[in-house]
């Protein structure tokens, strides 16, 4: 399965954002991207080009997508009724390994992706392995009995503490590894920091 491999902390100084919970302190040490060529050129006022791409490529890191899939998603929601961004937040809120990072049963989306792609959890009662496996309301997600006796998931508490709040579309059961989708994710349930008009502008061009 394909997947961005580069340093998450090093592609986080390069759109200026925290893609993953461990570049926070990285940010906050050097705000600068890296490389001298990126840091002359953003010395400049960016184009509006520029801004488009750039949050662009912050979403699809941020979600670890592929261009390609990041394209498709992207077309779909402009097929789809309502408005685009809105429509593309809500598909990238609904997939699998989203769903298991918002419930707090990993660290980040990349150890939920890592999660999924091992196959430690249920969709339905079937066993599950493809991270984009887009959750519909009503379906209910649980761990495999086989992964209940991992050192992970017995130490749940220490590597992945409970978040301070659950997105309203999902219900947790913490204690029996299980979540239920309630609803359709809401463009308020994504990360406030994202423009998503930059990125329908962006494939409007």
């Amino acid at each position: 399965m394909a997947r961005d491999t580069r340093s998450i902390v090093k592609l986080s100084r390069r759109e200026g954002y925290a893609l993953h919970p461990k570049a926070h302190k990285a940010l906050a040490k050097r705000t600068t991207a890296p490389g001298q060529a990126a840091n002359s050129r953003m010395r400049n006022k960016p184009s509006q080009y520029a801004l488009q791409l750039r949050e662009k490529q912050k979403v699809k890191r941020l979600y670890g997508l592929l261009e390609k899939q990041f394209s498709n998603l992207m077309t779909e929601a402009n097929r789809t009724k309502g408005q685009s961004g809105a429509m593309l937040l809500q598909y990238l809120e609904q997939r699998l390994d989203n769903s298991v990072y918002r419930a707090g049963f990993a660290p980040s989306r990349r150890a939920a992706r890592q999660l999924v792609s091992h196959g430690h959890f249920m969709l339905n009662g079937r066993r599950v392995d493809i991270p984009s496996i887009r959750l519909r309301v009503g379906d209910q997600i649980s761990l495999r009995e086989h992964s209940k006796g991992s050192e992970y998931f017995k130490k749940l508490d220490d590597v992945s503490p409970a978040p301070s709040t659950t997105p309203a579309w999902l219900t947790v059961d913490r204690k029996k590894f299980a979540i239920k989708v309630t609803n359709l994710p809401l463009r308020d349930d994504a990360e406030p920091e994202i423009n998503e008009q930059l990125i329908v502008e962006y494939y409007s061009r």
